[in-house]
């Protein structure tokens, strides 16, 4: 678990499962990050990330508000899974509707990388999104991030002609010690 001043980056549980849904079926949320899920859909990508973070120690985890417990969404790490990724730690974030604008995605990835920099031996950490994704590039560049265009790259699971095609590449290095 992982806490910051607003937020705590868990564990799934099954309460998760609702909202979750909820979230993966909200055109709005959904509009760059792919197609729209179903429940039963939803609840197999929780038990996936379920099944990596025993397997690996991290995922994708839950996040939710500490002030009220409300389920905002997931942030965290995985093991990059297309090419030009494969073998980096990715990072990722996606949040409901009702938590954007608030900061949380930048508080939680923060606080992702700095667990990813002191739990895993990695050099760099990497983000992708689609290139339409302007909210997701913000919080890149928030995070000092910066875009490695040479590992930009057309999803091999979106369909060619789909605006969700093209993804772009951000890349943040290991911090030096002081």
């Amino acid at each position: 678990m992982i806490e910051t001043e607003r937020l705590i980056v868990r564990a799934w549980t099954d309460a998760d499962r609702a909202p979750f849904a909820a979230m993966s079926a909200d055109a709005e949320v959904m509009a760059t990050l792919g197609p729209l899920l179903s429940r039963d859909e939803s609840d197999a990508l929780i038990d996936r990330l379920m099944a990596m973070e025993d397997r690996d120690g991290h995922c994708f985890w839950a996040v939710e508000r500490q002030a009220d417990g409300a389920f905002l969404g997931w942030n965290g790490l995985i093991p990059g899974t297309v090419e030009p990724i494969v073998g980096e730690l990715e990072i990722g974030w996606r949040l409901a509707r009702a938590a954007w604008g608030a900061g949380y995605a930048t508080e939680a990835a923060r606080a992702a990388l700095d667990w990813g920099f002191a739990n895993r031996p990695v050099a760099r950490i990497v983000a992708i999104t689609a290139a339409i994704n302007m909210r997701s590039q913000a919080v890149m560049r928030r995070l000092g991030m910066a875009r490695q265009a040479d590992m930009d790259f057309d999803h091999p699971k979106v369909a060619a002609d789909d605006p969700l095609c093209p993804h772009i590449t951000h890349v943040i290095t290991r911090p030096e010690p002081t």
